[in-house]
């Protein structure tokens, strides 16, 4: 049986869950990685997707994250997002705003790294809307 370590989600708005865990995969922007009791000390940013976790009694939980950075510990985890829901409650229309509001703000960006930035934010936005629509 896994340890359990504390995880806290925690967005401007609110603290979306503190408790214990035995793990928690999240969407970090060099690809998706499970944290889990004793992980090796890792601080990493977050790319737009589904935070899964697993709490120590055994009930999964799914939170969509819009980025931001995990402070990971052997002993816990803190996942600071820029904007974060339960699945449950995102609205379907909300992931469309925020790619339109992305590709008109691509409109008038000037500098290439920025847009770059910007396509690469839409990618993952439509790629999240896949995904959340599916389940």
């Amino acid at each position: 049986m896994a340890d359990n370590f504390n995880f806290e989600l925690v967005s401007p708005e609110r603290l979306l869950l503190s408790e214990m865990v035995t793990e928690v995969v999240i969407p970090a922007t060099e690809g998706e990685m499970t944290v889990m009791a004793h992980h090796a000390p890792t601080m990493t940013t977050i790319k737009p997707g589904v935070v899964s976790v697993r709490s120590a009694s055994g009930k999964k939980q799914d939170y969509v994250v819009f980025g931001g950075f995990a402070d990971i510990l052997p002993t816990g985890c803190t996942l600071l997002a820029e904007s974060a829901v339960p699945v449950e409650e995102l609205h379907k229309d909300e992931l469309t705003r925020r790619i339109e509001a992305a590709r008109k703000e691509l409109e008038h960006a000037e500098l290439h790294e920025h847009k770059s930035k910007l396509e690469y934010f839409i990618m993952e936005l439509t790629h999240l809307r896949g995904i959340v629509q599916q389940d």
